[in-house]
């Protein structure tokens, strides 16, 4: 429950909510099962607290999904050409930001 702060959700969606539980549920079982897979092969004398665990399981998440991809043979997004095409994006219903620092600074009557 603390690692995946699952006791606050910050959307009242069912489904959104629904998902994370999953989600939450998946990596929990991921990491039970790697830190199976490590206390066999470390020496005995490592010792793996819970917390400490959690917390380096989560911060070597992404690289773990990565490794887990190339082992499936999944090949990466192209980055730079990704980084590219994002950053040319416009999105036509965000108003830009110094649009919203205006009228948030005018009063009340002006806007």
């Amino acid at each position: 429950k603390t690692q995946y702060e699952l006791d606050e959700f910050t959307t009242s969606k069912s489904h959104v909510v629904e998902i994370l539980l999953y989600a939450a549920l998946l990596s929990l079982l991921v990491s039970r099962d790697l830190l199976d897979l490590l206390t066999v092969v470390a020496d005995d004398e490592i010792v793996f607290p819970p917390e400490r665990w959690a917390a380096t399981f989560r911060s070597h998440a992404q690289l773990l999904l990565h490794e887990l991809g190339e082992y499936l043979g999944y090949s990466p997004p192209p980055l730079l050409e990704r980084l590219i095409e994002d950053a040319q994006k416009i999105h036509q219903q965000r108003p830009i930001l110094q649009e919203r620092l205006v009228t948030a600074t005018q009063p009340r009557g002006e806007a």
